[in-house]
């Protein structure tokens, strides 16, 4: 009946606990949500006390920054949370330790519901801004799913919220909440969650693969600790290398560090595993805000151990698990392979060897795919044009591929895949850092960038583009006195660069033989400007990209008549500028992302990474493939091997 009266949506009172799924259904993933908020809240510690038996008490205390009653109607009370949006997505931390930083884990405002997990109601005590506020929450039905039944407002001291109830469902077990809140905060040492009056140390960690003393640097000593946090928790905020000093996180972990990749973050093995570096030799190389280290000879002497201890456990962990894969693969290919020469199936096994032991992360399909490629090219043996004449091909010319491909041998392939594995490397890193504003481009994204001209086209891609004496002395009569002065290592060693405000300059050229002169002058010149990881290129970063070619055009410093080809490079560009400037008959200044850099780069390598697999991995023994050729098979109707 319609009476005229408009009437909104109702709530049934176990609405949350039905719509929330495992938050207010599973102890794990509710107490680990609600030690998340802690984390958020800029906390230090939090204390979890876990009832023995139902019906009795469950709290959850940290000392972050709490919130006036004001602030937890907003927050609290309000369904969907958008906490990027109204606080940003980094961690809120109490005034005494406001030079912290951290990534905040809430996006979308549930977190807080996992008191729902273990009880219909619960009490909320926080304190903020010299008052304590008192709060009974309570899951209704009707115009609300919850509401405050009671709230209470005194004066008090300090910050900090702490969660309790009565538990009457899903009781939770004490050692294993302890294990999986291990294993999902154990990268930062000033985040301490203890469960009972029990925290687990890093060395009595259930996910512990190894423990190791790693020695640098004329004897400084680090203790290296290697986790797998998927034994205990299926969700880690970080995973990679995490580096303490004086037990304090240096940075965010992650894969890579001062210059160095330890490892393809992007692989499914590397997200379950967390590497914990503790050492206290390095205060004076750790930098004043912390969020990373020095470039001394010391912290790049820590890096290249840690490397290598990282790569060490990996190829170990990686070995029974290539085995059975490498294994499968064979018996996949069981009827092909039979059809090789000993010679042929003896190259191939190096090649798989070989392949492997490059990446001990590939999947079985990728290894699989490697292996029908390097069959095919065993097939059909010939000579050894690789990757140059590869990328020199059109996306088109699928015949000429084909072709080329023909002529490779296996070997061939190795020489090309080693290729492929170090610039996708490269683009992995470039890709990265570009993004991160903290990314210095003199130290980490020029080299990257000077040294792979073939992100720019295959015409660059030729060792006869070097650093031109003649052209860097022209680039530093010209521009030199912009430059900001000792801003490069070792400086005579990288003459082409120029560290201007904001930005980094370089150039390298190739040379021919004047006909009437008989001497050689510069042929092409390539100009690449960076802008740093994160920043955005404008009119005058284009403006003054085309001075410098203009300059050097007329500035008669320069033998021959060059062509000139300027690359501006930044994260991302204004929608007010020119992409493309000619100048005069000779120049071209082109404006370009780092993003669409990796996306050229790994589309030229596409059809290359169709044929041979995109990455690789570990090794094995040279009898498994003779012991799975000499398995019997039979062919099925479809064409594979029963």
């Amino acid at each position: 009946m319609d009476n005229g009266v408009k009437q909104g949506c109702l709530f049934e009172e176990d609405f949350l606990v039905r719509t929330l799924g495992p938050i207010a259904n599973s102890p794990d993933v509710a107490l680990t949500e609600l030690v998340a908020n802690a984390w958020d809240a800029g906390a230090s510690e939090v204390n979890i006390e876990l009832p023995s038996d139902l019906e009795e008490k469950l709290l959850v205390r940290d000392d972050g920054t709490g919130m006036t009653e004001q602030m937890f109607r907003d927050k609290w009370m309000r369904l969907g949370y958008d906490r990027v949006r109204h606080q940003g997505s980094q961690a809120e931390f109490p005034p005494e330790r406001r030079h912290l930083a951290r990534p905040a884990y809430g996006r979308n405002g549930v977190g807080r519901h996992g008191m729902l997990c273990f009880a219909p109601e619960y009490e909320v005590r926080t304190r903020r801004d010299g008052e304590e506020t008192k709060l009974q929450i309570v899951t209704t039905s009707g115009a609300n799913p919850f509401e405050i039944a009671d709230a209470k407002t005194r004066k008090a001291a300090g910050h900090g919220t702490t969660l309790s109830c009565r538990v009457t469902r899903n009781l939770p077990s004490a050692p294993r909440t302890r294990e999986i809140l291990a294993a999902r905060f154990l990268h930062d040492p000033q985040f301490r969650v203890s469960v009972n009056g029990q925290f687990i140390p890093l060395a009595e960690h259930k996910g512990l693969v190894s423990e190791a003393e790693i020695i640098y640097s004329d004897g400084f000593k680090a203790q290296a600790f290697f986790v797998d946090s998927t034994k205990s928790s299926r969700r880690t905020q970080y995973q990679g290398v995490a580096f303490w000093v004086g037990n304090r996180l240096v940075g965010e972990p992650g894969w890579a560090a001062g210059g160095t990749i330890f490892l393809d973050g992007r692989t499914r093995i590397a997200k379950r595993y967390t590497v914990v570096v503790k050492t206290d030799d390095l205060f004076e190389d750790v930098l004043p805000d912390w969020t990373g280290f020095r470039r001394t000879e010391r912290v790049k002497a820590l890096m290249s151990e840690v490397s290598k201890y990282v790569r060490k456990i990996f190829l170990q962990l990686s070995e029974e698990r290539m085995y059975e894969t490498k294994a499968s693969v064979y018996r996949e290919h069981a009827e092909e392979l039979s059809s090789l020469s000993s010679l042929g199936r003896r190259d191939l096994q190096d090649f798989v060897d070989q392949v492997t032991q490059s990446n001990p992360t590939i999947s079985f399909e990728s290894l699989s795919a490697s292996v029908a490629a390097a069959i095919s090219l065993e097939r059909m043996k010939g000579g050894a044009q690789l990757l140059e004449r590869l990328t020199s091909l059109s996306d088109e010319d699928v015949l000429g591929l084909d072709r080329l491909l023909s002529e490779w041998s296996v070997r061939d392939a190795l020489i090309v895949l080693d290729e492929i594995d170090r610039r996708l490397t490269v683009c992995s890193a470039i890709e990265t850092l570009s993004a991160d504003p903290k990314a210095d481009e003199l130290h980490s994204l020029h080299p990257l960038i000077v040294e792979c001209r073939w992100l720019f086209g295959p015409e660059f891609d030729s060792p006869e583009f070097v650093s031109n004496i003649t052209l860097n002395s022209a680039l530093h009569e010209l521009f030199g006195k912009k430059a900001l002065n000792g801003e490069v290592e070792n400086g005579r060693k990288r003459p082409d660069i120029l560290v201007l405000p904001e930005r980094s300059l370089s150039g390298t050229a190739t040379e021919q033989i004047d006909e009437v002169s008989g001497m050689p002058v510069i042929s092409q010149v390539l100009l690449i400007e960076l802008k740093r990881g994160g920043a955005e290129i404008n009119r005058d970063n284009v403006n003054q990209a085309s001075n410098y070619v203009e300059d050097l055009l007329r500035s008669g410093l320069i033998d021959g008549q060059p062509t000139f080809r300027a690359f501006v490079i930044g994260h991302s560009y204004s929608p007010k500028i020119e992409l493309s400037r000619r100048i005069g008959e000779r120049g071209n200044v082109q404006v370009v992302t780092y993003s669409q850099l990796v996306r050229l780069a790994n589309k030229r390598l596409f059809r290359l990474k169709e044929k041979l697999s995109e990455r690789y991995a570990e090794a094995s023994s040279a009898a498994l493939l003779d012991r799975v050729i000499a398995e019997p098979f039979q062919a099925t109707l479809d064409g594979t091997v029963a």
